[in-house]
């Protein structure tokens, strides 16, 4: 298993109350077909941009209650018009989500690191979000601590994909960073892991880490299940930090997920997670 694409959704896990797992099924399949619509296939970006449109279509037909009069809307946004109503979700996480979607249609590159975690702020944060209103625990404390954890996830996430990235044509390292430790392209297409990209690296995982760890605190404040839940995404996201260094900064070659001994420590260190 690895931090990807939009599986930090609970969707099947045991930790998630029985009651929630057809809201959580219903914003999961929102956003995971959302995002392939942006990412998979073959389609141009005009189709790409114009099949994204009709989700926004959606989302305004979900918040004006007119579903049944709005034709040639996707299945699921009959389910995911239920969920919003029953929790009364704001609808503006889930239009963040379509405008982060939107933007890697056309965007490749990142000047800096505050216009990358824009996008963190609208492609992961709207997750939490939507998972602490769903537990009725969305308070301004919690909501900070969430985004600095969602952020984390999708920053390890990039760097665990640079190779993936790559390839479709996207690097999300921020500009000033390669400029700053003297990293080329020519280290992308030549899978070239030398002490300029391992300065790179190292200093993007310790960055990523420490956000995390800035956020974690929520995981042990947070109630039950959901509690623990959260436990165990901080510490699976710390863990593929560790597996980024003990490749030698090398994710070119081996993508770093998560086996069963990562996550037998996972386990342990989530026991042992202390409030603060």
């Amino acid at each position: 298993m690895a931090v990807d694409h939009y599986e930090n959704f609970p969707v099947a896990s045991l930790l998630l109350p029985a009651h929630l797992r057809p809201a959580v099924a219903a914003l999961y399949a929102f956003a995971r077909s959302a995002d392939d619509l942006a990412d998979e296939g073959d389609a141009t970006a005009d189709q790409r941009l114009a099949a994204l449109a009709v989700y926004e279509r959606g989302l305004d037909a979900v918040e004006r209650q007119r579903l049944a009069d709005t034709p040639g809307l996707p299945p699921l946004f009959g389910a995911l018009e239920r969920t919003v109503l029953a929790y009364r979700l704001p609808l503006q996480p889930l239009r963040d989500l379509l405008s982060a979607f939107r933007q890697d249609v056309v965007t490749t590159r990142y000047p800096n690191f505050a216009a990358l975690l824009d996008y963190c702020r609208r492609s992961a944060n709207p997750v939490g979000t939507l998972m602490l209103h769903l537990y009725g625990t969305a308070d301004a404390a919690n909501l900070r601590d969430s985004d600095a954890i969602c952020s984390a996830l999708q920053l390890i996430n990039f760097w665990q994909d640079v190779a993936i990235d790559w390839q479709k044509g996207r690097i999300y390292l921020p500009q000033e960073d390669l400029e700053r430790f003297c990293v080329s392209a020519a280290h992308l297409s030549e899978a070239r892991v030398d002490a300029a990209w391992c300065a790179l690296m190292r200093f993007e995982v310790e960055r990523a880490r420490a956000l995390m760890l800035s956020g974690a605190p929520l995981a042990t404040r947070l109630p039950g299940r959901i509690g623990w839940e959260l436990r165990l995404v901080v510490q699976g996201g710390l863990r593929i930090l560790e597996a980024i260094e003990a490749a030698g900064f090398d994710v070119f070659r081996q993508r770093p997920v998560l086996r069963t001994p990562d996550w037998c420590r996972i386990v342990w260190r989530s026991l042992w997670m202390k409030s603060g």
